[in-house]
């Protein structure tokens, strides 16, 4: 009896070992760079991504401008230099797949809130609700028309958003194959 209680003993405590060393290996894959690249990067703040004396009624304007020339979607992007995540994000929007995607389709203008004081009036305008977070994004059609509105705070934990989910934004807000938006009378 007693050798059958000690082989039991060692194949538990033997099984047991098994299972926690199997634990740590996949604890240990799930942190491979792999995944983690998943992920947009870390980044080292900027002073000047939102620059204090921009006017950011004339950098819509002339966005817009360039936008009728270039055939391009302007994203404003709403945030402040003291906001990591607005960092985060635009890094991503400048880096591999998703900066190809901006490059080609857009022009980005930065909106800066202060601490949620600047600009209310384009808050307002392009229906940024800060009580969310920042960042927050608008993408204007090249006429200056709102196409989309960030209403839910999706940007606003840039630094936990996943690569393909920004590309597959990117992908569908961009200009190409899709049909401009046609201000057409009704006869």
């Amino acid at each position: 009896m007693r050798l059958r209680y000690i082989r039991r003993l060692f194949f538990l405590t033997l099984a047991f070992k098994v299972f926690l060393i199997s634990l740590g290996a996949s604890s240990v894959g799930a942190q491979s760079p792999k995944q983690s690249n998943d992920l947009l990067e870390p980044v080292t703040v900027k002073t000047d991504l939102y620059p204090a004396n921009a006017d950011a009624n004339e950098e819509i304007a002339g966005a817009l401008r360039r936008a009728a020339t270039e055939c391009k979607r302007v994203m404003l992007i709403f945030g402040g230099n003291w906001c990591y995540d607005c960092h985060v994000l635009d890094q991503a929007l400048h880096q591999g797949e998703a900066g190809k995607i901006v490059s080609g389709n857009f022009l980005l203008v930065h909106v800066d809130i202060g601490e949620g004081e600047k600009n209310l009036d384009l808050v307002k305008l392009y229906k940024i609700p800060l009580e969310k977070g920042v960042p927050a994004l608008a993408v204007l059609e090249r006429d200056g028309h709102l196409l989309y509105s960030s209403g839910q705070g999706e940007f606003e934990a840039a630094r936990r958003m996943m690569k393909k989910d920004l590309i597959q934004f990117l992908r569908h807000w961009q200009t190409k194959n899709r049909p401009q938006r046609q201000n057409r009378r009704r006869p």
